[in-house]
């Protein structure tokens, strides 16, 4: 009967990190992966899904207050493009627990890094 209260409690706590620009698709995917005991394939497309609604409410908001730089964002988006089409392909080829150890270790290098970084001057 409650089986829906997690899934929405993790849905709601990364959307509104995703609002922050905290990159609350990568806490999805570990919700996903570790709590809801989905292959890392499906949660990645789900994550996907999941980001198109999310981005589309929040980002009015960063453009109406001027944190959108649209000189900045548009060869991001076109490299991103490039980057996702091409990433896509290599991760449906990957096995998953291959997949899921670069996932790892990518969120250990990224905490990591934040863990040391030095605040800007």
């Amino acid at each position: 009967m409650t089986a829906w209260l997690l899934p929405l409690l993790a849905g709601g706590v990364t959307g509104v990190l995703s609002a922050f620009g905290i990159g609350g698709g990568s806490l999805l995917l570990i919700y996903l992966t570790s709590f809801a005991a989905l292959d890392q394939h499906q949660a990645q497309g789900i994550n996907l899904l999941y980001f198109l609604p999310t981005a589309a409410t929040a980002l009015p908001a960063h453009i109406k207050n001027g944190y959108v730089d649209k000189k900045t964002a548009m060869p991001a988006i076109l490299a991103g493009l490039a980057g996702t089409a091409a990433a896509a392909w290599v991760a449906t080829t990957l096995d998953v627990h291959l997949l899921r150890r670069f996932f790892g270790a990518f969120l250990i290098y990224i905490g990591v890094r934040e863990l040391f970084r030095r605040p800007r001057a």
